[in-house]
């Protein structure tokens, strides 16, 4: 074996162990702590140190080393499952639940809290019924908060009785956890559907936490517009009956929004507006579904919900006044 092969081979594996151990060390400061952290931790070491002292004596001992290492990491996070009886945050603690009755759907823990700050609310959580038959609009909301190019995204359903209702894909939070990008590679949070009333998810956006947020009309189809409701009622049901991980980039807010509307159509294509969420209005004008007149910068000008937009307009109800122009 020639001596640039060699030291190529030595490199590629200590790249590897170097990666390997890095990954590991997150995975295990995230998901465990106290003395369960502090003993995974030195297994790990002890593993790292072991790979490395194997290498050096043969170098097929060390492959093998490394691959038993590799198989024990794997395993133990193979047992990290995703639960539904934590400590949630309040604003979290229940993910909607969904009944069908023919054309009629029940939404249980539907949230309509009252918000006074960016944390503290006056809690409410009701039951609202349904008609597939009155649906009549479809909504699309981007929040952003830091970088344009990353919003969050809502969908609102609108009713020819009035009634609105708006589902949303979110972490779901333990008590006094933050959120964190980084975890959410990680396993560290749990996926769970909130639908909640405009004047509850908008305005806590618009008013308290003063995000810019923009709101989109879909044109949809009735037909399209009852397969994405239902999309996410059947979302809520199986949420309901197994808990899944979140996932920063493979199953977030946008990305499972994504794989909804493929009920749509089932050869939408993939491209990097799924992870730059901000970017979704492009890629629903692409597809031809967005709605308003204009170019793109004058729907997305428009779109932008003021603050306080029901104190502009008392008259009206909040879901009205955020979009009275």
């Amino acid at each position: 074996m020639s001596r640039s092969l060699r030291f190529f081979l030595h490199a590629m594996f200590f790249v590897i162990v170097s990666s390997g151990a890095a990954w590991s060390v997150t995975a295990i400061w995230l998901n465990l702590d106290g003395l369960a952290r502090a003993g995974a931790l030195g297994l790990l070491g002890s593993a790292v140190l072991a790979t490395l002292f194997a290498r050096f004596r043969r170098r097929r001992l060390g492959w093998a080393a490394l691959g038993l290492s590799a198989l024990g990491v794997v395993g133990w996070y193979q047992t990290i499952e995703p639960r539904d009886d934590r400590n949630w945050a309040f604003d979290v603690a229940r993910g909607v639940k969904a009944e069908v009755t023919g054309d009629q759907v029940t939404l249980r823990d539907l949230r309509d809290f009252d918000w006074q700050t960016q944390t503290i609310a006056t809690e409410r959580w009701i039951t609202k019924d349904y008609d597939l038959n009155q649906l009549q609009s479809v909504d699309m909301l981007t929040s952003v908060w830091d970088s344009p190019d990353i919003a969050h995204l809502l969908v609102s359903f609108g009713f020819s009785d009035g009634e609105r209702v708006v589902f949303s894909v979110e972490i779901r939070r333990e008590l006094g956890e933050d959120f964190s990008q980084i975890g959410g590679f990680f396993r560290q949070f749990e996926l769970v559907l909130i639908a909640a009333t405009e004047q509850d998810i908008v305005r806590l956006r618009t008013d308290k936490r003063r995000e810019q947020v923009r709101l989109f009309p879909v044109d949809l189809t009735q037909e399209q517009m009852r397969t994405m409701f239902m999309s996410y009622v059947e979302l809520a049901q199986e949420l309901d009956a197994e808990p899944r991980f979140y996932n920063t980039i493979a199953a977030n807010c946008t990305t499972v929004v994504y794989g909804l509307a493929r009920s749509l159509k089932s050869d939408l294509p993939l491209r990097k507006s799924l992870i730059l969420s901000g970017r979704l209005p492009e890629y629903l004008d692409d597809l031809g579904v967005l709605g308003g007149e204009g170019s793109l910068a004058d729907r997305q000008a428009s779109a932008l919900i003021m603050a306080d937009a029901q104190e502009r307009y008392p008259e009206m109800s909040f879901s009205q006044a955020i979009r009275a122009r």
